[in-house]
């Protein structure tokens, strides 16, 4: 049950990764459906499942957005990206774990 977990976990969050940036609405959704799907167990395993793949999706988010600011301005650039940071992750760690959870938890009620 751990490995089909962290596996439906690693892929939703690839699957919302690459949909969010065509797609930024519909992108976690569709990963948080992936997850809950390849994890099995109801509803809950499938929320939980698809909260910790949207929430992997937003540290990567502040993550870039950290070196990025750090590789283009030096150090103005980490503390603009740093307070940056703090900002995004707080809005995509709602955003995105909300989103992911939502489709995590229907893919949970349809597959038990």
């Amino acid at each position: 049950m751990a490995d089909n977990f962290w596996t439906g976990v690693i892929v939703g969050w690839l699957v919302g990764l690459i949909l969010g940036f065509l797609l930024p609405v519909i992108g976690p959704l569709v990963g948080g459906f992936v997850a809950g799907w390849m994890v099995r167990g109801g509803m809950g395993n499938g929320a939980k499942a698809g909260l910790i793949a949207g929430i992997l999706g937003a540290i990567v988010i502040a993550v870039l957005l950290l070196i990025g600011g750090t590789v283009l301005l030096g150090a103005f650039g980490f503390i603009a990206g740093l307070g940056t940071s703090l900002v995004i992750i707080v809005t995509a760690f709602v955003y995105q774990g909300i989103l992911s959870l939502i489709g995590g938890a229907i893919a949970g009620a349809i597959r038990r």
